[in-house]
């Protein structure tokens, strides 16, 4: 087999680029695994916008909702259910409508279950439609619309 200069030449720049590719990546991951702890005497105060993580990351709380009739006639109940997200099991739930566009948290509530379910019931007298949540302190559901006849 007959190989030409060329030929050889484009191989060996090939493989020594990869070569130096790889040592390079190795040296970055060999300085920083050797790059030294910070000691204890040697601290600096935290500025104003530093914040501490714990080991374990908070999720943001959510809750979802769902209602077992889109229209109810007027005195009629209405069960609401849903489940929950980084809300702990005993929390309070609100059931919360719009009146002159601010939210007014309703005579209705319930808790978190175990599993972070729940399931609310409520009954409504004044017909018309209304926007309704469910809320615990200032994490809330999407709104659900409820027609009242």
């Amino acid at each position: 087999m007959k190989t030409t200069f060329r030929g050889r030449c484009g191989r060996v720049l090939t493989v020594g680029a990869l070569a130096g590719a790889l040592a390079a990546g190795g040296a970055t991951g060999a300085l920083a695994a050797t790059s030294p702890a910070p000691t204890p005497h040697h601290t600096m105060a935290p500025s104003p916008h530093h914040t501490t993580h714990n080991s374990t990351h908070t999720m943001a709380a959510s809750i979802t909702v769902r209602s077992t009739r889109t229209t109810v006639k007027a005195g009629h109940k209405v069960m609401f259910t849903g489940r929950t997200k980084g809300l702990k099991v005993g929390t309070t739930l609100v059931l919360q409508s719009t009146h002159n566009g601010t939210w007014k948290t309703l005579n209705d509530h319930t808790t978190v279950k175990k599993g972070n379910s729940y399931r609310l019931t409520a009954s409504f007298t004044t017909k018309g439609t209304r926007h309704l949540r469910v809320a615990a302190g200032k994490v809330h559901s999407p709104t659900v619309t409820l027609k009242v006849t």
